[in-house]
């Protein structure tokens, strides 16, 4: 479950890391890695979804914040 919570979080700093330079330059990174495919770039932004659902369940379901307060 660790090695899941890590990948998904670096996946998703990844996804953030091409939003920036897309929003600072314009060209799309993500895409220009994905050769110019569609199916696979759309594919990619999906498992961004999936690894942001996975987060959400990780934080409600083992509280790593509890000891916190």
């Amino acid at each position: 479950m660790k090695l899941t919570t890590l990948l998904a979080c670096s996946y998703l700093a990844a996804l953030g890391f091409f939003a920036t330079v897309y929003a600072l330059s314009g060209f799309d990174l993500l895409l220009f890695l994905c050769a110019g495919k569609e199916v696979l770039f759309r594919a990619l932004l999906s498992l961004g979804g999936v690894g942001a659902a996975w987060l959400v369940f990780w934080l409600i379901a083992f509280r790593p914040t509890k000891s916190l307060s």
